[in-house]
């Protein structure tokens, strides 16, 4: 098992340095009427970590994310991987992996993620057993829980 956690280790400092999606979210056109998007910026008050971010949908098709923000390798890796794993959901599928990846990070190391489903994502599984950390892990999924709640227009 040493190895598979070195090797998390590992995919967790790439995700954090590589960071996809990562962008100066002040260089891309405004967000319009016409667009559906939202914005959602998080803190972690613990440590300090934030991110910033941008999710674009067409329809319920989450079409777009672009983040920013500071902080420890597993927020920036977290944000990376969201990004990789969203782009091309549709938001009830974005709601399901959320909420299986918000009861992992709860479980304290007794749910792992699951490789298939999560992708690079499954390499964050060991922060659970860090409450600490868990909040570094979750930053990103709660921005885009956020901004794609705020981002499907209301009818009535």
């Amino acid at each position: 098992m040493a190895g598979l956690d070195s090797l998390y280790q590992e995919l967790i400092l790439d995700h954090a340095k590589r960071r996809l999606g990562a962008t100066d979210l002040a260089e891309l056109p405004e967000l319009t009427e016409s667009t559906c998007g939202a914005t959602s910026h998080q803190r972690n008050p613990i440590c300090g970590d934030e991110i910033t971010l941008r999710v674009t949908l067409d329809g319920e098709v989450v079409s777009d994310i672009a983040w920013e923000g500071l902080g420890c390798s597993i927020s920036q890796a977290s944000a990376s991987m969201l990004t990789d794993l969203a782009r091309g959901t549709t938001t009830a599928e974005l709601a399901q992996l959320t909420e299986g990846f918000r009861e992992a990070m709860r479980s304290k190391g007794q749910l792992p993620l699951d490789e298939e489903r999560y992708g690079d994502a499954a390499a964050l599984s060991g922060v659970s057993k860090f409450t600490a950390r868990v909040k570094c892990a979750m930053l990103a999924w709660v921005a885009l829980e956020d901004a794609t709640r705020r981002a499907r227009p209301t009818t009535g």
